[in-house]
């Protein structure tokens, strides 16, 4: 199995990721998505929002993964650290909150980041990923065979991703290095000024 990612700035464009995934074949339980709470249209009011106490400390996060329907019927709310409140579902939202909450000794990279590396996605991708999120953005990720991987990366490039190269260029343009769990998380502010930025032209 390989791990397949983008990063969206609309979660709309994430979400219509997920769903072509879905409809390609790609079982909902290989599907995650993780969006900032700030990053609107992500209300789980009446969809069976599953805010636990203590979220991203493992309690409650069962309850975020999966639902039947589809991935997007099971969003609940997660806390991230360094990214604050999400939005999300699926295996990436479960295994980021168990690993906030039981990060091995050692110099093991917890929280959301290293939920991607132990999947298989490089460290300076999840780095990227993770902040890309606490700048107000949403991520898909899934689970694929290889010889789906072409296929899967297909997919998410039709829902408008963000260009890696081009968008990691310009966060360290900003003095940015990588994600920092320990950072404040982006105020709503903040994040509206982000979007305005690559509104204009999207990088």
């Amino acid at each position: 199995m390989r791990t397949v990612t983008g990063l969206y700035d609309s979660y709309d464009d994430a979400r219509a990721a997920v769903k072509a995934l879905e409809d390609s074949g790609v079982p909902s339980d290989d599907i995650s998505i993780v969006t900032n709470k700030a990053n609107g249209k992500t209300d789980v009011e009446g969809q069976g929002s599953y805010a636990a106490e203590g979220a991203g400390t493992g309690a409650g996060v069962g309850a975020v993964a999966g639902g039947a329907g589809g991935l997007l019927t099971g969003l609940g709310l997660l806390a991230i650290p360094g990214v604050g409140p999400v939005v999300a579902a699926g295996w990436l939202a479960a295994t980021a909150a168990g690993a906030a909450a039981g990060a091995v000794a050692g110099g093991a990279v917890g929280g959301i980041v290293g939920a991607m590396v132990n999947e298989g996605v490089p460290e300076e991708e999840a780095n990227f990923y993770a902040e890309g999120i606490r700048r107000g953005g949403s991520v898909v990720t899934a689970k694929v065979d290889d010889g789906r991987v072409t296929e899967a990366k297909a997919i998410l490039d039709r829902s408008r991703p963000v260009d890696f190269a081009s968008r990691r260029s310009n966060y360290q343009e900003q003095g940015w290095m990588r994600f920092d769990e320990a950072a404040e998380p982006y105020t709503p502010e903040q994040i509206e000024a982000e979007r305005q930025r690559y509104r204009a032209n999207r990088l």
